[in-house]
């Protein structure tokens, strides 16, 4: 499995455009390693050289927080029993039917829930780049999801900074330094495990810089 930088992965994303008519893009990781960063990259590097590209995350299929508060889930919210895995299959498969536009729910971390219909699709966007944590899972729904994709990246980021990133996030968020710390290194670091297991699914390895 190749390991590439971030810089050169794109790289050969645009250049892998100048051959292809479209291509959807995963990128999957742990928390905090980076993959929204990354999938912003890529489109935007798309954008600037004339292929038009849209990003739809993984988190738009996060359980409304109605729903895991009933099920006693919150406290484990990011945690793949937490997600609609087989609408976001489903909302994948639409996507690469590229028959009609499709509209993608985005997470709203102020909401701390999914806002539907946010995210416009159109059959005739060339790059489409979906992040999200389990992208690359083994377990049913969620293995349905790498076959459909063309090319799938697993972002590698040096634990400790991710695990500090993790916790800044959570005190953003309004978390006290406490909560946040037990966040980090409980159930964050809990799916950071059942996520890394999986990246020998993945066509390359793309090593996150190490930045804020």
């Amino acid at each position: 499995m190749r390991e590439v930088t971030a810089a050169d992965a794109v790289r050969d994303v645009l250049l892998r455009l100048r051959h292809s008519t479209h291509l959807l893009l995963g990128i999957a990781g742990p928390p905090a390693s980076g993959k929204s960063t990354l999938a912003a990259e890529v489109a935007d590097a798309a954008s600037r050289s004339g292929i038009s590209a849209v990003v739809v995350p993984m988190d738009g299929f996060h359980l409304a927080q109605s729903v895991l508060d009933a099920r006693g889930l919150a406290g484990v919210k990011g945690a793949a029993e937490t997600f609609d895995a087989a609408g976001f299959v489903a909302l994948l498969r639409r996507i690469r039917a590229a028959d009609s536009t499709v509209w993608a729910p985005a997470f709203d971390r102020a909401l701390e829930d999914a806002v539907a219909g946010s995210i416009e699709v159109p059959p005739d966007v060339r790059l489409v780049v979906t992040e999200g944590n389990y992208l690359l899972d083994e377990a049913p729904p969620w293995r349905d999801i790498a076959p459909l994709l063309e090319e799938t990246w697993y972002v590698r980021l040096d634990d400790d900074v991710r695990r500090a990133r993790l916790v800044a996030r959570h005190e953003a968020y309004g978390r006290t330094h406490d909560e946040a710390v037990a966040r980090a290194y409980g159930t964050d670091e809990h799916n950071a495990v059942r996520i890394a297991a999986s990246v020998h699914r993945a066509d390359r390895v793309v090593l996150a810089p190490e930045r804020s």
